[in-house]
């Protein structure tokens, strides 16, 4: 169905939702932080991060597929806290959310391209450091490339890169297992389990943030909710699905790698086993042909996961533009074909640079940036903002209402807060905290400066805007292209 008002149109249905979820998701996260988990847990019981990762992931996954059914508007975690705390702080919260999404999802994207040159190593032996810099911003600029065309081709791209992505994995899972040695992935070092240590915990922390790192991209449709046919039940199905089917290929992945490689060799950083683990499980399977094979596999799998990334997180200014909580020239779409121009061209920018500095620091610390810089305005505040929404919004239309709420909120929350907390002693040295704190402060003085030149609180009348309230009430149907298409009339109050 079109949107109205020159908006986005609803072509994206369930498969290419939960393709564009799950290829934003296992993209090369598993195949270069394999060797990281084993590190922080020192031992095979890493697949411990794996499953605490899967289980953060559902739980905040369900607060998502709430949000999303209710509010499936373009941007996401902007429209349901604008949605949510429009009350009490104005635009203020919404617009942080997109100050601090314009550095964390192109982050997120730089760890894939990172991750994509540093398996090209295995093919190009002797890549030099500037050859592989050149060579990830060629990737970058690419991606964008490709993305600068209708939703539509870019779809169909999606979900033939998504039948790519499965291809690989199920490869390098059927590898692991056909010459899976048991005693080598359960045997565990002494005290691996000793959950009076501190030093578990601390490596359990630090699992937990690699983890929910791997599944992030559950996400990623729901920053597209003014595209999705039929939101109210595609985005908690695709979203559910996905989690699903990746903890499924994970756990599988990580188990089988551990039966095949030796993961004291996993702790050397300059071995293939470090660098490019997958690889290492199809030469000493397959053979070298093989695992030449499934590298380029897994090569466009980080492409595909770059390429998704990039065109769900590039409509979050979108909208909040168009809504006057953001710097308006981030609310023009693509004459022709339709997508937000400022917003792509912004966040494959801050890719390039994101990738430049995970290449000449290294990849477990930029992980440990772009999380902690998440957890403060998107994570937490979307757990609060359910329950506020449906104190504050009780008649709002709930497609999908969460299971066993509030207990996934509960059990989000208690994730968040332990990445959280523990991100200075997983990253001694590089102060993650104190970084997000600043960028945070930094949020809060352009928003001063931004609201006192737009006139808003605190410098002019709270706007209350409930339109997903009004849609449902008035009747009309609920797949039209919400705020980008319907606007219900803001309150001054």
């Amino acid at each position: 169905m079109s949107g109205t008002g020159g908006g986005f149109v609803r072509r994206i249905g369930l498969f290419q939702a939960t393709a564009i979820n799950m290829s934003q998701m296992c993209g090369i996260g598993p195949f270069v932080t394999i060797p990281l988990m084993v590190a922080a847990f020192g031992g095979p019981q890493a697949v411990v991060g794996f499953v605490a990762g899967a289980v953060l992931a559902l739980a905040d996954g369900l607060i998502w597929a709430e949000l999303g059914a209710s509010l499936p508007g373009a941007g996401g975690s902007y429209v349901y806290l604008r949605q949510a705390f429009q009350y009490r702080s104005g635009k203020l919260m919404p617009f942080l959310f997109v100050w601090t999404a314009m550095l964390f999802i192109p982050l997120i994207m730089s760890t894939g391209v990172v991750g994509l040159v540093q398996y090209l190593g295995y093919l190009w032996h002797g890549m030099t450091q500037t050859q592989g810099d050149l060579v990830g911003l060629g990737v970058i600029a690419l991606v964008v490339g490709l993305l600068w065309r209708g939703v539509e081709h870019i779809a169909r791209i999606t979900a033939v890169m998504w039948c790519v992505m499965i291809a690989s994995v199920v490869l390098v899972i059927a590898a692991a297992f056909s010459h899976f040695d048991p005693g080598q992935a359960f045997t565990y070092p002494a005290h691996a389990f000793d959950l009076g240590s501190g030093q578990f915990w601390t490596g359990f922390a630090a699992g937990l943030t690699i983890g929910i790192y791997d599944y992030l991209g559950y996400n990623t449709a729901a920053y597209m909710g003014a595209e999705i046919k039929d939101p109210g039940r595609t985005l908690p199905r695709a979203i559910v699905a996905s989690i699903l089917g990746i903890m499924g290929i994970y756990l599988l992945l990580q188990i089988g790698t551990l039966g095949v490689v030796d993961w004291h060799r996993m702790l050397d950083p300059n071995s293939v086993a470090s660098q490019s683990v997958a690889s290492a499980v199809l030469e000493e399977t397959w053979g070298k042909t093989a695992a030449n094979v499934v590298t380029v596999l897994i090569l466009i799998t980080a492409f595909a996961s770059v390429f998704a990334g990039l065109l769900g997180g590039s409509r979050v200014p979108y909208d909040a533009a168009r809504e006057r909580v953001f710097f308006r020239p981030y609310g023009t779409l693509h004459p022709r074909h339709r997508f937000p121009v400022l917003g792509l061209a912004t966040m494959g920018v801050v890719t390039a640079v994101g990738f430049l500095i995970g290449r000449h620091t290294d990849l477990a610390t930029l992980i440990q940036l772009l999380t902690t810089v998440m957890v403060i305005v998107q994570a937490l505040a979307q757990v609060l903002a359910v329950t506020v929404l449906r104190r504050r919004q009780p008649t709002l239309r709930r497609p999908y209402r969460m299971w066993l709420y509030p207990l996934p909120s509960v059990v989000a929350l208690v994730g968040w807060l332990v990445i959280y907390g523990y991100a200075d002693k997983n990253s001694p040295g590089r102060h993650p905290i104190e970084w997000s704190l600043a960028w945070g402060a930094a949020g809060c003085v352009a928003f001063v400066l931004w609201a006192r030149v737009e006139k808003v609180w605190p410098f002019g009348p709270k706007e209350i805007s409930e339109e997903y309230v009004e849609q449902g009430a008035g009747g009309g149907d609920p797949d039209a292209a919400g705020p980008a298409g319907t606007r219900g009339d803001a309150a001054s109050v």
